[in-house]
C-alpha cells in the first residue's frame, strides 16, 4: 500500500472508530476481525453512514439491554466488510478457517451492516459472549437458560443463534419483520428453542433461569 493510501486508510479508520454508537459502544469495538488481521485486509465499510445507522440500532435495541442486565458483553465478531466476509466465507468453504461465515448475499443486513438484505431491509448482527454466564456454561453445557433470559429481556432482537464454543451467540437487529427465533447451530443440524407463534414463546420464563441470572 502506498504511503498516501495508508495515511488515508488510517485517517478513515480513526474517524470511524471514534463514532459513538450508544452509551457504552463505539464503532471501534465492532471492527476487529481475526480473518482481516491474518489476511492483511482492512475491515472498513463501503458505506460508513449505513453501517453506523445499523450499528446504532443494534446497540440501542440489543447490546445495551444485554449489558444492562448481564454486565460486560464480549464481542467476538460484529461488523464485516464485504471483502472481509467474502474472504472468511472462502476460507470456511476451503476448510481453512474454524470460523463460520455465510456468503455475502446471506450476510447482507446481518454481519455486513452496510448492505441491505434481499428485501431491502437494514440490519446488523454481532457474535457475542456473556462472561457472567460462561462459568455456568462450562460446568453444565446448557445454553438454554441464557436463551430464555434473552427472550424475556431483549424483546427487539431478530434471530438468535447459539454456538457450542463458549456459549457464543449471534444476535441481530433488523428493521423488517422477524420470527425472533432462538436456537442452537450444531453443524450440520439446527435446534430451534422457540420463535414467534410457538406455544411457549409468550409469557414469563424466569423459572427457567432465575437460579442463574437476574430477573
Amino acid at each position: 500500500m502506498k504511503r498516501s493510501d495508508l495515511r488515508r486508510t488510517l485517517s478513515d479508520l480513526t474517524a470511524l472508530g471514534r463514532v459513538r454508537l450508544s452509551e457504552h459502544f463505539f464503532m471501534r469495538d465492532m471492527l476487529y476481525s481475526e480473518v482481516a488481521a491474518a489476511s492483511g485486509l482492512v475491515n472498513l465499510p463501503e458505506d460508513s453512514d449505513l453501517a453506523i445507522e445499523a450499528g446504532r440500532n443494534l446497540c440501542r435495541w440489543v447490546l445495551e439491554p444485554l449489558r444492562a442486565g448481564l454486565g460486560h458483553v464480549a464481542l467476538r465478531s460484529a461488523y464485516r466488510s464485504p471483502t472481509v466476509n467474502g474472504r472468511c466465507h472462502a476460507l470456511h468453504k476451503a476448510g481453512v478457517a474454524d470460523s463460520w461465515c455465510a456468503s455475502n448475499d446471506d450476510s447482507a443486513g446481518a454481519h455486513i451492516w452496510d448492505r441491505r438484505d434481499r428485501a431491502g431491509r437494514l440490519g446488523a448482527t454481532a457474535t457475542v459472549v456473556v462472561p457472567r454466564y460462561l462459568d455456568h456454561y462450562e460446568q453444565t453445557g446448557d445454553w438454554r437458560p441464557l436463551a430464555w433470559w434473552i427472550r424475556d429481556h431483549v424483546p427487539e432482537h431478530a434471530e438468535v443463534q447459539f454456538f457450542r464454543v463458549q456459549c457464543a451467540f449471534n444476535i441481530g437487529w433488523s428493521e423488517g419483520p422477524s420470527d425472533r427465533s432462538i436456537g442452537l447451530l450444531d453443524p450440520p443440524t439446527r435446534l430451534q428453542l422457540t420463535a414467534a407463534g410457538a406455544p411457549e414463546f409468550e409469557g414469563d420464563h424466569s423459572p427457567l433461569y432465575r437460579h442463574i441470572l437476574p430477573i
